[in-house]
């Protein structure tokens, strides 16, 4: 697996990521059967095509390409959309296009994010600073309201605790493919669509481990409440036979958490960046052309 991935190769990987989670019904999030918490499909969209733009380019590093992505889809649609997204694709796709990659991606990957540098973390403190996550906080070590005194990955690893994203930055992304690819691949496997496979990814995540962004946002009791609630909906899907009945059991749900103002971002982004994980793997799979 050597030689790196050119960038409109990559650029389409991304949005085609970012395009199938939306396809999927994930209950709470935003997604083509019901949208919410003020965010509509239109802007997810928008903010693809602009992450898949910025992440997909080989001039420039990984901290600018985080800080333009983030920046421009605030300016498009007015809002964060997918600073967690880019967060998680940034990396991925940076181990996909180096020039020098050798190896599989989680090997490109391990080597992306051990480079990583004090710049690096600058751009990414002000890309957070611009989008404002919600339930963001103070932090009492390495806060983004301040400029960065380490690299990004050791300023990931002060917030590794409370943020299910910075936790991939310190584990070479355990999660996205130990978890997410695995789950991904298991149910294409089985005969599912895409974006029905997207929407199992999806409840995996939210099953495995509370949200982070709930968590932060509203309480570690309300993230466990849903992770338990989850676990018991994956495992009612099973028992389902037919797809309808399995879509009403899954809006009820959706229905239920967006009523109570409950979005799991965390589990989204974590989907959007397994599916690309997984797209770019059997990219590097393929023979290179000559």
């Amino acid at each position: 697996m050597g030689g790196s991935i050119p960038e409109e190769t990559i650029r389409d990987a991304i949005q085609q990521a970012c395009l199938t989670e939306l396809e999927a019904l994930k209950p709470g999030n935003v997604h083509v059967h019901a949208e919410g918490h003020g965010m509509t499909v239109g802007h997810f969209r928008a903010s693809a095509a602009i992450a898949a733009e910025h992440l997909s380019r080989r001039d420039t590093s990984l901290g600018e390409k985080i800080l333009g992505a983030v920046e421009c889809s605030v300016v498009e649609v007015g809002c964060n959309t997918n600073l967690g997204i880019v967060l998680l694709c940034a990396p991925l796709a940076e181990a996909a296009l180096a020039a020098e990659g050798e190896g599989t991606l989680r090997e490109r990957l391990s080597r992306v994010l051990r480079n990583l540098n004090i710049e690096d973390a600058s751009y990414v403190y002000e890309a957070i600073r611009m989008a404002s996550p919600g339930g963001l906080g103070n932090s009492d070590e390495h806060d983004v309201a301040h400029e960065p005194t380490v690299d990004l990955r050791q300023a990931m690893a002060a917030a590794e605790a409370r943020d299910r994203i910075a936790w991939q930055y310190t584990h070479d992304f355990e999660d996205v493919f130990g978890l997410g690819v695995a789950r991904w691949r298991e149910a294409l496997g089985g005969g599912e669509r895409e974006e029905e496979a997207a929407a199992l990814v999806y409840m995996r995540f939210l099953g495995r481990f509370p949200d982070s962004h709930m968590e932060r946002k509203y309480s570690a009791t309300v993230a466990e409440e849903v992770r338990g609630r989850a676990v018991e909906l994956e495992a009612r899907l099973a028992t389902l036979a037919s797809a309808e009945e399995k879509k009403a059991a899954m809006l009820a749900f959706d229905s239920e958490l967006k009523d109570r103002k409950l979005n799991p971002g965390t589990s989204a982004d974590l989907t959007v960046a397994s599916l690309l994980a997984a797209k770019l793997e059997d990219i590097l799979a393929r023979p290179i052309s000559t």
